[in-house]
């Protein structure tokens, strides 16, 4: 699902490189409560997005599986690419 959300209340890592983006949102989501959260990595290419977003999803998952993660994304690709994994707690924000 796509929608339209303030970019303003969302978690944003300093970092291009897909590893080091992954470490910090799983950080995140490990010493904080968020059950739900968002993410902007609207600023990453599209493979490192996809990567970033299904990597951490699934930790989000372990740990939230009723929680979801708002995605913003620069492109509907992402979404496109990672649509038949089936990770129920993603929402795609462009």
């Amino acid at each position: 699902m796509l929608q339209l959300l303030p970019k303003s209340s969302a978690l944003t890592p300093k970092t291009s490189n897909p590893d080091e983006v992954i470490e910090i949102i799983n950080s995140y989501i490990e010493q904080y409560h968020c059950e739900n959260m968002s993410v902007d990595i609207s600023y990453m290419n599209v493979l490192d997005a996809c990567f970033v977003t299904s990597a951490c999803s699934t930790k989000h998952f372990i740990k939230y599986p009723e929680g979801k993660i708002n995605w913003i994304i620069s492109s509907e690709l992402i979404k496109e690419f990672n649509e038949n994994l089936e990770l129920g707690n993603i929402n795609y924000i462009l």
